[in-house]
Formats: structure tokens, C-alpha cells, sequence
């Protein structure tokens, strides 16, 4: 007995179909624009894609200030912002990641690859000083850290000219920055900086959970301080004790 596979011979019309190639160029085409319909037609009559979340917000201006510096820095090409819902990330990480947690950012820090922890939750998990430590010299509080130092953010003032401006432009592309916000961006930004309570009731009336700075008797805000402003703010904002009932972690 052969031990050769037998296969079904084809029907006339796959022949045709398998055999012509305008045919077959055809039948990928429909194929791909029905496929393509119903992923985009719901788009256009759906309002937002998005899940609206409790406690998500805007950035303070310091966080944004600090926003900017981490995308200017690259910071995305080693750390994503994007846990899995797979047990193992989220025993590692903390909460899989929410698409409404990343909904005011331009752009959004979500990514696939990983040199270093994600930090999708790590607001809150050090203090400031260690913060701080860490940018300047990475292994004095990591040792096995192969990140580059940032110790430069230490010395260098924070240029906030044209955070208003930035705040402004955001607005215009829906993230909800109210007047009494942008108004007071200048002495909201500092207060973050440099107060222990976070500026005190009126920037946390416009901001919940603001991370309260600590300039350390500097006179000037600078760029390290608006960096850490935003890790102390990542994954801070939604009571994940909500969403833990409905989690399906396999």
C-alpha cells in the first residue's frame, strides 16, 4: 500500500480560480474589502471606540511638561506602557492595561518590546528620590540596569513657553481641557513643583491625584521634576479594584 497522501481533487470552479490569476486576484479582492467593510463601516456611526473610565484624566502641565521630555527622550524604545492580559504580566506589572488609560495621549506610549520593566503602574511605586537616583545614575539603585543616565535633567531648567499653547492644541483634538485649566497652567505648574501637598486644594480641584513635587530648594523647575511628575503619575488615576471581579486572566 502507498504510503503517499491523497487529496481530494479540486472542483472545476477552485481549478479555474487557482489556475487563473485574474480570477484568483478577484476572489482576494472581495475577499479583503468585505473583511475591510465590517471593521470600518461601525466607525462611522459609533461616537467613541473607547470605554469611558472612571478617574482618567487630563495631564497636570507638569506632567505633560514631563510627557514631552520622555518622548523627546526616547524612552518609549525601551519601555512600553501596554500590560497584557496574560497571568504572567499581570502577576509582574500590576492591572493589564486599559485603552481609556492612553485615550489623552499624543502619542499614545503603548509598544511591543520591552529592554526594561513596563511602566504602566509604576506611579506611586517609588519615591520621588529614587526617582530622581534612578535618572541620574540608573545603577545606583539598579545594578544590573543597563539604561543610560539622565543626569543632565538634574541641571537643566524646564522650557514651559508653550505649554499653554500645547494645551490649547490638545483641546482642539478632544482632550477636555477646561478654561480655568489653561488659565492657570503657569501657577499650577509651579505649585506641583515645588509644594509637598500638591499645590494644595485648587490644583488638586482640577487635577485629582496630582503627585505632589519636591523641588528640593531649587529656584528653578527643571526637567527632572517634570519627568518624574509624570512617572509618579502612570497608573494612578483608576481603582483597579473595579475592574478585578470582570478580569478573565488565563
Amino acid at each position: 500500500m502507498s504510503n503517499a497522501t491523497h487529496h481530494a481533487p479540486a472542483s472545476g470552479l477552485q481549478k479555474r480560480i487557482e489556475t487563473n490569476s485574474i480570477f484568483l486576484v478577484i476572489g482576494i479582492l472581495l475577499l479583503v474589502s468585505v473583511g475591510g467593510l465590517v471593521e470600518i463601516v461601525p466607525l462611522f456611526y459609533l461616537k467613541n471606540t473607547i470605554e469611558r473610565v472612571e478617574g482618567v484624566r487630563p495631564y497636570t502641565p507638569l506632567e505633560l511638561a514631563g510627557f514631552n521630555i520622555y518622548v523627546r527622550e526616547g524612552c518609549y524604545t525601551c519601555h512600553s506602557q501596554m500590560i497584557r492580559p496574560l497571568r504572567d504580566e499581570v502577576e509582574r506589572y500590576g492591572h493589564y492595561s486599559l485603552a481609556a488609560e492612553s485615550m489623552y495621549d499624543h502619542p499614545f506610549q503603548w509598544g511591543s518590546k520591552r529592554n526594561g520593566p513596563d511602566l504602566a503602574r509604576v506611579g506611586g511605586k517609588y519615591s520621588n528620590d529614587w526617582q530622581r537616583d534612578h535618572l541620574r545614575d540608573p545603577r545606583s539603585v539598579v545594578s544590573s540596569s543597563i539604561m543610560p543616565g539622565y543626569p543632565f535633567l538634574a541641571t537643566t531648567p524646564l522650557n514651559a513657553e508653550h505649554l499653554v499653547e500645547q494645551m490649547q492644541t490638545l483641546r482642539v483634538v478632544g482632550v477636555p481641557y477646561t478654561d480655568e485649566q489653561i488659565e492657570n497652567a503657569a501657577a499650577d505648574l509651579a505649585a506641583q513643583a515645588s509644594s509637598d501637598d500638591a499645590g494644595g486644594p485648587d490644583l488638586l480641584k482640577r487635577y485629582p491625584n496630582a503627585a505632589p513635587g519636591d523641588m528640593a530648594g531649587k529656584n528653578a523647575i527643571t526637567e527632572e521634576d517634570a519627568l518624574v511628575a509624570y512617572l509618579q503619575h502612570l497608573g494612578v488615576s483608576v481603582d483597579f479594584k473595579l475592574y478585578d471581579d470582570k478580569a478573565n486572566i488565563r
